[in-house]
Formats: structure tokens, C-alpha cells, sequence
């Protein structure tokens, strides 16, 4: 993919080592210049956000390649435990978030564990996700056997939680959030999409559900499948939800190669990478992301098929 140079919203100019003059350009100027950068400088450190002025919502650095496929992003995380003796709706759970307020509100993410699964089964997610800049809430269900819509259910008594009554509820925006979810997870994090259009993304992970469309979905859709699914094949459950979603709407869909059901299940680089850029692209409308999803990703030894619309709406 062609590399296009990272354009700064606060000063419009492409980066150039600071005070470089322009090729044949007299000397006094590049004073002038520097000058004028030193005041906008200055600007930038009294407002804040003012380093994306374009988007108030950015956080972090531009990335790369490289810092959406490490382990951690640039943020360090702290977490908190949740009892399920003290929430209602939910069955408790853990919050992982970045530990520094410097930058702000953060959007966040609520994530469902499968059928007969405990939240440690996807708890990697959540300082995977906030060091890269987002609020995480790894949930365990009322029981391991809730069905979909119930999960569904769930994910959004924990991000009213999450936002309304939980000790970080003061680094949250609560107007930019989105759901996750392994299998029947996956299939709740749809149903919470259906209920909630204002979430702002949802990414369900080798979901499984009995009901097979979601034409109602108006929440930015990432679909994982895995190409050797025997619990939740991709033919009747993750090709036609994501099939089924509106042709209008930001929707993706990613066949994991050489991949089971259980993928979901253990630090995985490409779900990691992808689900991030998602994330910041709808949650944080971070535009720096877009890189990573249009042109859409090819087959590769992890990547079996990909498909989505590109250019993004939004």
C-alpha cells in the first residue's frame, strides 16, 4: 500500500524537520515560520485535543503497522474488578483502561464471552484494546448458558454500568461506545447493536446465533469468521449475518485462515490488529485508521477472504 505523508490538522503543513526552510526559499522566512510554529505550539498545549483539531475524539499516536499488531499500544493500563454482587443485568466483570487522564474522555467497549465460557476466555482483549486507547470491560454473564439475545441484553446493562455508576465513569465518553463478543457473544453483540443503534461499532467474533439476518443493524459492523469452524460454520452463521446487513451501512467481514471456533480464545494478532483499527475508526472516528481497512486486506496466511465497502462512510 502506498504510503501517503501524515498531514498534521493543527498546522496543515506536511512534517518537515522543524525550521527547514523550503528549497529556494530566502532564509528570513523559515525565522517567520518558526516563529508562527512556536505560537501554534504554544496553543496546542492549552487546549486540549487541540493536537487533532479536526477530531477532538483522536488518542495516541499515528500508527503503524507495527503498533496495531503489538501486544501493547501506547498507552499503560491499569484494571479494576467488578463483583457481580455489586451490578445488576450482568454478572460482573473486569475494566481495563488507560491509566494516564491527560488525554481525556476515552470511548469504550463492552465484550461477551460464548456459551459455557467465563470471561477469562476473552480477557486478553482487554489490555490488548485500552493500551491502544480505549476504556475495555471483559463481562461474565449471569450464567455460561445465556442465550444471544440475552448477552445481547448484557452488553448493555454493563456499558450503562460502565458509564453511569463505575469508579471510571469519569473517562468515559459515553457517547462513543461499542460491543464485542465471542460466539453466542458474538451473536449478543449483534443483538445489542439492534437494540442500540447509537453504539458506534460492534465486532462479533465467530458469532453464533439462530437468528441469520440483521437488516436493522445501523451500528458499523466488523464480522470475524474462521474457516474451520465446526460450531458456528461461516456458511450459516458469520457469510449471512454479515450478507444480511445493510449494503449501505460501514460493514466488514474477515474469514480467519487456518482458524477454529476457538479462535477468539487466545492472543490473536490479526483479530487484535483489525478489531483496533475498527474500533478507532468508527468509535473515534480516527481517519488515521483507514489505511489499515480500505483498500480491503487481502488473503494472506492468516486472512482467508475479507470483504466490506470501502471507502467508509463516516
Amino acid at each position: 500500500m502506498q504510503h501517503h505523508p501524515h498531514t498534521s490538522a493543527a498546522s496543515g503543513e506536511s512534517h518537515r524537520p522543524s525550521g527547514a526552510p523550503r528549497r529556494g526559499r530566502p532564509r528570513r522566512f523559515a525565522g517567520v515560520a518558526a516563529a508562527i510554529a512556536a505560537v501554534v505550539g504554544l496553543s496546542t498545549l492549552t487546549s486540549p485535543g487541540a493536537h487533532a483539531a479536526d477530531n477532538p475524539y483522536e488518542r495516541g499516536p499515528a500508527p503503524t503497522t507495527a503498533s496495531i499488531e503489538a501486544l501493547r499500544g501506547p498507552y499503560a493500563v491499569s484494571q479494576t474488578t467488578v463483583s457481580s454482587l455489586a451490578v445488576t443485568g450482568f454478572g460482573g466483570g473486569t475494566i481495563y483502561y488507560p491509566t494516564s487522564t491527560s488525554d481525556g474522555t476515552f470511548g469504550a467497549v463492552a465484550i461477551s464471552p460464548g456459551f459455557t465460557a467465563l470471561q477469562s476466555s476473552i480477557a486478553w482483549l482487554g489490555p490488548r484494546l485500552a493500551s491502544q486507547g480505549f476504556v475495555v470491560f471483559t463481562i461474565d454473564t449471569n450464567t455460561t448458558l445465556d442465550q444471544p439475545d440475552s448477552r445481547g441484553e448484557q452488553l448493555l446493562a454493563a456499558l450503562d454500568y460502565l458509564t453511569q455508576r463505575s469508579s471510571v465513569r469519569n473517562r468515559i465518553d459515553s457517547s462513543r461506545l461499542g460491543v464485542m463478543g465471542h460466539s453466542m457473544g458474538g451473536g449478543g453483540s449483534l443483538e445489542a447493536a439492534k437494540s442500540r443503534p447509537s453504539l458506534q461499532a460492534a465486532i462479533p467474533l465467530t458469532p453464533w446465533n439462530l437468528d441469520k439476518t440483521w437488516p436493522e443493524v445501523r451500528t458499523p459492523t466488523l464480522i470475524f469468521g474462521a474457516d474451520g469452524d465446526t460450531i458456528a460454520p461461516v456458511s450459516s452463521h458469520a457469510e449471512p449475518f454479515y450478507s444480511s446487513l445493510p449494503s449501505s451501512l460501514d460493514r466488514a467481514y474477515l474469514e480467519l485462515n487456518n482458524a477454529t471456533h476457538f479462535a477468539p480464545n487466545t492472543s490473536d494478532t490479526t483479530i487484535a490488529k483489525y478489531s483496533i483499527s475498527w474500533l478507532k475508526r468508527f468509535i473515534d472516528n480516527d481517519t488515521r485508521y483507514e489505511q489499515f481497512l480500505c483498500p480491503l486486506p487481502r488473503p494472506s496466511l492468516t486472512i482467508e477472504e475479507y470483504r466490506g465497502n470501502c471507502p467508509h462512510n463516516s
